[in-house]
């Protein structure tokens, strides 16, 4: 799998929960992402998240990745998967939540 499509996988599998909204600056936001794309990197191959990932599933804030999210990006990966993974990570997920669209909080 390519680095971009590795790159969007990662990030669409960070930011399919909701987090308590706290207003993040832009540069916040991108060192978010660029640690969760980093922590996460091994779940693109097939590999069970690291105690790292789940840390950054946990903390990264949604407000921070879900206006990047666009219908095409998250057409790319298993949604179902992702929700698994983050759940397993104990990360709560909310029923019909969708990043990226207007149902974002």
């Amino acid at each position: 799998m390519g680095s971009s499509k590795a790159f969007i996988m990662v990030m669409v599998l960070m930011v399919i929960v909701v987090v308590e909204a706290r207003a993040l600056s832009e540069s916040q936001c991108k060192e978010e992402r660029k640690l969760a794309v980093n922590a996460c990197k091994p779940v693109v191959y097939g590999k069970p998240p690291t105690p790292a990932c789940c840390q950054r599933a946990r903390v990264t804030h949604v407000e921070c990745v879900c206006p990047i999210i666009t219908p095409k990006l998250a057409a790319l990966i298993d949604v179902n998967r992702a929700i698994r993974l983050l759940q397993g990570c104990g990360r709560r997920v909310p029923r019909h939540f969708k990043c990226g669209s207007i149902t974002t909080p």
